[in-house]
Order: C-alpha cells, then structure tokens, then sequence
C-alpha cells in the first residue's frame, strides 16, 4: 500500500522530470503531470518527436523525480521513481485525458499527445519527518 504522504505530495505538485536512456545515452525532460491514484501512475504530454518521446518507444524503462524547491534543509521533500512509460489505450487513455485536462484546461487549445508512467518504485524524502528519512514503495507484482 502506497503511505498517503507519497499520494499527497503528487497530487500537490505538477512538474516532473523524467529520465530516459539509450544506446545515445541518458537524457532528461520537464514536463507537467497529473496523477492516477487509481493507477498509480503519472500522466504527462509531450510531443513523440522529442528526444525523450521517441527513446520511450525504445526504452519504455524509464527514473524520474519530483520536488519541492526550498532553501530551507528541514523542508526537503522529493520523490525518485522508476516506472514503465507507455501511450495509453482504451479506457485508461479516456481516464489519462479527462484528468489532465481537469488539472490543465488550457491543454484543451493544444495538440497534445498522453504518455502514462505506471509507478514501479517510490522513494519519498521527507526531512520533515526527519533528516534523510525515506518512505518507500515498490510494486510486489
């Protein structure tokens, strides 16, 4: 079971990176992101001309990150993730696009083109609950 902090902290936020890499080496990119609860997974949009678009149709393989930026060391709060990248299908394409478009409208004025992250590994920092402590999640499947 997923701890509700780690839920809470991507809902809250809505930027992540997201880390591919091949044989042309490791590569990263920011994008917007609604989250699936339900899914445990990450929807984003991003163009499959792009460098990371088209390595995610070689290595669907991919880490990412999620953070809140502060100066303030007690305050330091991320997630690092790894996860399956896919182009959602059926009904998870349907629920992927209702959801970023409830939590980005003005996405509606554009071209845009849903990947889904299913969540596999979590790790959350969270220096409020102690310096360096780590929530972890990993899929049992």
């Amino acid at each position: 079971m997923i701890d509700k902090r780690i839920k809470r902290f991507f809902r809250k936020h809505h930027v992540l990176t997201i880390a591919t890499s091949t044989d042309a080496g490791p590569w990263c990119a920011n994008c917007f992101y609604v989250y699936l609860e339900e899914e445990n997974a990450l929807v984003f949009t991003t163009d499959p001309d792009t460098r990371h678009g088209r390595e995610f149709l070689i290595n669907k393989l991919v880490a990412g990150s999620v953070v809140l930026e502060t100066n303030v060391i007690g305050k330091i709060r991320g997630i690092q993730f790894l996860g399956i990248v896919s182009e959602p299908e059926g009904e998870l394409a349907s629920s992927a696009r209702e959801a970023y478009l409830r939590r980005f409208p003005v996405a509606m004025l554009m071209d845009t083109h849903l990947w889904v992250v299913k969540l596999t590994y979590i790790k959350m920092t969270d220096n409020r609950l102690g310096f360096g402590k780590k929530l972890i999640w990993e899929n049992s499947k």
